[in-house]
C-alpha cells in the first residue's frame, strides 16, 4: 500500500477468547456478512481464503466493515496477528473483491409454511433494530431461521458462535426481548 491509501487496523477483544475483531474503518459488505466457520468453502472469498493460509486461523467471519478472526485455543494471539497483518495487506492491495461468484444457496426457514407472516415481521424487526448491532460490537452476527409453534430458531456467526457466554446472550438478552415484546413467543433456539 502506498502511504495514502494507508489502512489502520483496530483490533477488539470479543466475549469469545478464541475469536478477535479486527475493525478495518472500510466497507466490506455492505448490510450484509460471510461466514466461513471453516476454511472448506472459503474459495468464494478471496479475503477468507488469504486468513485461512494464517496458521492458527480456524475460522473468518466477514461483517459489513469487520473480520471475525478465531483461532485455534493452542495459538497465542501475537503469532496470529503477525499473519494477519500481511494477509489484510496483499488482499487490499489485489484489488479483489470480497466474495467472488454465487451466494450459496438460500437456507430453508423453519416454519415458513405455517407461521404467521405478520409475527415473523415483528420478530425479523426487533432483531435487526435490537439485537444485531449489539451482536455486531462483539465481532458476530445472529440470523434468524425460522418461527414453529412458538420456538424462535437462531444462527449465531462469527465470535458468536462457539463463544461461552452466547447461551447467555441467546436466553437472558434475545429470549428475554422478544418474550417481553411478542406474547406468541416462548422460547429461543440457536441452531
Amino acid at each position: 500500500m502506498t502511504s495514502e491509501n494507508v489502512m489502520t487496523v483496530r483490533t477488539e477483544r470479543t466475549p469469545n477468547p478464541n475469536s478477535l475483531k479486527y475493525n478495518l474503518g472500510t466497507t466490506l459488505l455492505p448490510g450484509s456478512s460471510a461466514n466461513f466457520p471453516t476454511a472448506e468453502g472459503s474459495e468464494r472469498s478471496p479475503l477468507a481464503t488469504r486468513l485461512f493460509a494464517v496458521d492458527g486461523v480456524v475460522a473468518i467471519f466477514i461483517g459489513p466493515d469487520f473480520i471475525t478472526v478465531t483461532k485455534d485455543d493452542t495459538k497465542e494471539w501475537n503469532d496470529i496477528n503477525i499473519g494477519v497483518a500481511p494477509a489484510l495487506e496483499a488482499f487490499f492491495e489485489s484489488g479483489e473483491s470480497v466474495l467472488k461468484g454465487a451466494k450459496p444457496a438460500d437456507y430453508k426457514e423453519i416454519g415458513a409454511d405455517t407461521a404467521d407472516p405478520a409475527l415473523v415481521e415483528m420478530i425479523k424487526n426487533l432483531l435487526e433494530e435490537q439485537v444485531r448491532p449489539a451482536v455486531a460490537q462483539d465481532g458476530g452476527d445472529i440470523i434468524y431461521r425460522g418461527f414453529e409453534e412458538g420456538v424462535v430458531y437462531l444462527e449465531m456467526l462469527g465470535a458468536c458462535s462457539g463463544c461461552p457466554s452466547s447461551t447467555a446472550t441467546l436466553k437472558m438478552g434475545i429470549e428475554r426481548l422478544l418474550l417481553e415484546n411478542i406474547p406468541e413467543v416462548k422460547e429461543v433456539k440457536a441452531l
